[in-house]
């Protein structure tokens, strides 16, 4: 099989996290940047197909040249190679943009299954991966907690609220997995020494045919236009029952709206 795994460098979700003011975007300068949590079941899943299936899995990311270091990290766990797609201009991208430069990129790789995380912890949109599947024209199995290959068949268990759903299609196609799907193998020695020697393919937008006015802030299709700090927390307000203390809290519930 020729898997594509879609990665993406987001600062830690466990670090503190701001905004620019320039722009009101994430200030990945100062974060601690890291592979995306749901990427990286995403990368196990394509080499666990790859040990029962054979071929081959490519790592792709979109981002600036500090998201190599994830690359990396990403190549250390046992793909092949990797796709970074790289250019100044891609800075600021909505989803929209982002899913059009990852599609022009897969559409030269044609794989037959294309994994990702069902989510990113910076933006949390999850659109891409159906974003992908309707311009790349295949199916979308997204929220996947199983999936299983049956030579073309595709088989997932899409996880839901209330348990989960059985969705089958056929490759090629698009697959979003949760962090139910498998338990991600820690890189070796060996595996980050290895890394450090397998090709990386930078892409830039003229590579791909796309203008630099398509992408970045320039053509989103949402903006963020201002944005404050959370407030400190309050100590709240205490009521002393003094024969009234019911009385005392159902007027405050109602000054609040709650009854």
């Amino acid at each position: 099989m020729n898997i594509v795994v879609l990665v993406k460098q987001v600062p830690d979700s466990g670090a503190e996290r701001t905004l620019r003011e320039s722009d009101h975007t994430v200030d990945r300068e100062v974060a601690d940047n890291v592979i995306n949590e749901m990427d990286d079941y995403a990368i196990e899943e394509a080499l666990r197909l790859q040990e029962a299936h054979g071929g081959e899995v490519t790592v792709m990311t979109m981002g600036p040249q500090r998201a190599a270091e994830s690359i990396r990290k990403a190549l250390s766990m046992g793909p092949d190679k990797a796709v970074h797609i790289r250019d100044d201009a891609l800075a600021g991208s909505c989803a929209l943009a982002t899913s059009a430069v990852l599609a022009a990129a897969l559409r030269d790789l044609n794989p037959d299954l294309v994994l990702c995380g069902a989510e990113a912890t910076d933006g949390r949109v999850q659109a891409v991966p159906h974003m992908l599947s309707e311009r790349l024209g295949i199916a979308a199995l997204t929220g996947a907690r199983k999936l299983t290959v049956d030579g073309s068949t595709l088989t997932v268990e899409r996880q839901t609220d209330e348990g989960y759903e059985v969705v089958v299609a056929q490759a090629p196609a698009v697959v979003s997995v949760w962090d139910t799907i498998n338990e991600p193998r820690y890189p070796s020695f060996k595996g980050i020494m290895a890394a450090k020697k397998k090709p990386v393919t930078e892409l830039s937008l003229a590579d791909l045919g796309i203008e630099p006015s398509e992408v970045g802030a320039a053509g989103a299709s949402s903006a963020v236009v201002d944005h404050r700090g959370r407030p400190p927390r309050s100590a709240g307000q205490k009521i002393t029952d003094e024969g009234d203390g019911g009385a005392k809290l159902v007027e405050f519930l109602a000054s609040e709206k709650f009854v």
